[in-house]
């Protein structure tokens, strides 16, 4: 009888031992914490999405460890100008310097733009068909087709159908990014839209047929 109680005894001074251990190692954590230096660093506001612009008003200021700190975060806000996300960044995340790449860099080949499983096709338009070239690189459009066809009695009438939704659009002409000051507006005839493998072989197929408008997206959320 002795000895189970002895047993017990050990059982319960060794978890007494254990708490006080870990509550003293989290004591120490909490102090070394509090006692390391705070730097500024730079989180999202709200989703941003991939190939989108990061403007100032999509970042905040936030506070965190030193020691926490990724060496890829960004710090200061000249670190954003101009700069594109390359992958989705969510609400709260570190903006991350690898992440984005500069609007210039851009400009130079619309392969990097386009998604895993996607392709890029150009459709011919003009004025009216591109929303008077008012269509820009990383807007959304729905493809609308229409053509001439001769019914049974003869008769000729136009037939218009919505063929696809929510496309996204690479280029402008040669125009991969958005119009600045920097990187001004300019005209053109041909619009490269991010499709999937068999939605670009139908796009070709019914502008080969008949004529494309694009309907373009609004940016308001």
């Amino acid at each position: 009888m002795k000895s189970k109680l002895m047993l017990v005894l050990a059982i319960i001074m060794g978890l007494i031992t254990t708490f006080l251990f870990y509550n003293y190692m989290e004591t120490l954590k909490e102090e070394k914490l509090s006692n390391s230096k705070m730097a500024t660093i730079l989180v999202a506001k709200q989703d941003i999405r991939k190939n989108q612009k990061i403007s100032k008003s999509m970042v905040i200021l936030k506070q965190v460890h030193e020691k926490s700190i990724h060496p890829q975060t960004a710090k200061n806000l000249s670190e954003i100008e101009n700069q594109i996300a390359t992958a989705n960044i969510i609400k709260g995340e570190p903006i991350l310097k690898h992440r984005l790449q500069n609007q210039a860099e851009e400009t130079q080949f619309v392969s990097r733009k386009i998604r895993k499983g996607y392709r890029a096709v150009s459709v011919g338009v003009n004025m009216v068909q591109s929303v008077t070239n008012l269509i820009e690189p990383g807007d959304l459009v729905d493809v609308v087709f229409s053509e001439e066809i001769e019914e049974s009695n003869k008769e000729k009438v136009v037939r218009t159908e919505l063929i696809l939704q929510q496309v996204r659009v690479l280029a402008v002409g040669r125009k991969m990014v958005e119009s600045t000051k920097e990187n001004p507006y300019v005209e053109y005839s041909a619009v490269t839209l991010e499709l999937r493998q068999n939605d670009a072989v139908r796009l070709v197929n019914t502008q080969e047929r008949g004529n494309i408008h694009l309907v373009l997206y609004s940016k308001l959320k």
